[in-house]
């Protein structure tokens, strides 16, 4: 007889042992975890699971931490979005994934007026050691920047950019290593996941650059935000993240989550973003310097994806009644798998040295 995927993925792994940070760590990874927003805080039964380290070992604050939340107004800082986030990572032990510092969106009006560059550095270097500085030793990492390039390769015209060209990035990471030695720095974008395209290329030229210039980035972030069926391959991403861990430590999946672009959806489209799930967290897996996955946030219930897409959605691991999804089950039963297998052992990235230009791969 033959049974669907995602029965047997669930006779697999079934709901006493379908707890993904848990099994992630016993797979080898260091975290699995999630994006939560504020407007979700007061719902109780979605902060049962948000809280749970078992399910979730670290949470990003999905826009608490923005400039438009932090700094609404030059020089009035703001933090209560963000610490209401950073506070449940204390509370419950789940590591605090920072996001993020300078991002060409969510800004106020006050900072994407023309400044010179040494306006502009100042801007940075002042928001940048405040907020660094309010979570100084709470954050398990920072996305630096976000989003500087263009998927064709050409450096998005930012403000920031505008001012100061690239060295705005180096600028920014300096100062964000300056602020807080012990944190984790990432740079962190959207379309870096298939090898090798354009935007990747741009990328991994703009790290190189800028780590010649003496700033520290430990990580890149790949989003993960897909279509179902039309998502990478485990190799096409496992190809990506070895050309970027020949520049940094490690390397990390930072908002996945992978959408129906047609709904509703019947059980072969589920089984497909099942596979499309395991394809990603399979990727990490078989890559030592990848350190762990996170979900844009793990419900439908509060997806960003409806409002972005209109018509399109469904794109997380739990269903809007905070049911689990046979793209949970898929993922529970590759990492028990992976756990049982020990197929990550003790193995460690090594960390990166840049002297000169590495070689480039074919």
């Amino acid at each position: 007889m033959h049974l669907p995927v995602s029965a047997v993925l669930l006779a697999v792994a079934g709901p006493a042992t379908c707890q993904l940070n848990k099994l992630a760590k016993e797979a080898g990874l260091e975290y699995f975890g999630t994006a939560i927003d504020n407007p979700s805080l007061n719902n109780q039964n979605y902060m049962r699971i948000a809280r749970d380290s078992d399910e979730f070992g670290s949470i990003t604050p999905a826009n608490g931490q923005k400039w438009s939340n932090t700094q609404a107004s030059q020089g009035r800082f703001s933090y209560g979005s963000g610490d209401a986030i950073a506070n449940i990572a204390k509370e419950t032990g789940q590591l605090l994934r920072c996001h993020t510092l300078v991002w060409h969106n969510q800004l106020p009006s006050w900072v994407s007026s023309a400044y010179s560059r040494d306006q502009m550095e100042r801007i940075l270097t002042a928001h940048i050691q405040n907020v660094v500085g309010h979570y100084k030793g709470q954050c398990y990492s920072w996305d630096v920047v976000n989003e500087a390039m263009n998927d064709d390769g050409s450096f998005r015209q930012s403000p920031m950019y505008r001012a100061m060209g690239e060295d705005f990035i180096t600028h920014s990471f300096l100062t964000a290593a300056s602020a807080d030695p012990s944190a984790r720095l990432y740079y962190n974008d959207f379309n870096i996941e298939r090898c090798c395209n354009a935007k990747i290329n741009a990328t991994w030229d703009m790290l190189l650059s800028v780590l010649n210039a003496g700033a520290p980035v430990h990580g890149v972030g790949m989003q993960g935000h897909s279509r179902v069926g039309k998502s990478p391959s485990k190799r096409e991403m496992k190809e990506t993240m070895a050309r970027f861990l020949q520049l940094v430590n490690e390397v990390a999946f930072t908002e996945v989550d992978i959408r129906h672009t047609s709904l509703p959806v019947g059980e072969a489209e589920r089984e497909q973003q099942a596979r499309d799930y395991v394809e990603v967290v399979g990727a990490c897996l078989e890559t030592p310097g990848c350190v762990g996955v996170t979900v844009w946030d793990f419900t439908d219930q509060y997806s960003w994806i409806p409002g972005q897409y209109p018509g399109e959605g469904e794109a997380c691991l739990f269903d809007r009644n905070l049911n689990r999804k046979p793209a949970y089950s898929s993922v529970a039963s590759l990492l028990q798998s992976a756990a049982s297998a020990g197929l990550r052992g003790s193995a460690t990235a090594a960390p990166a040295v840049v002297t000169g230009t590495p070689t480039m791969p074919e």
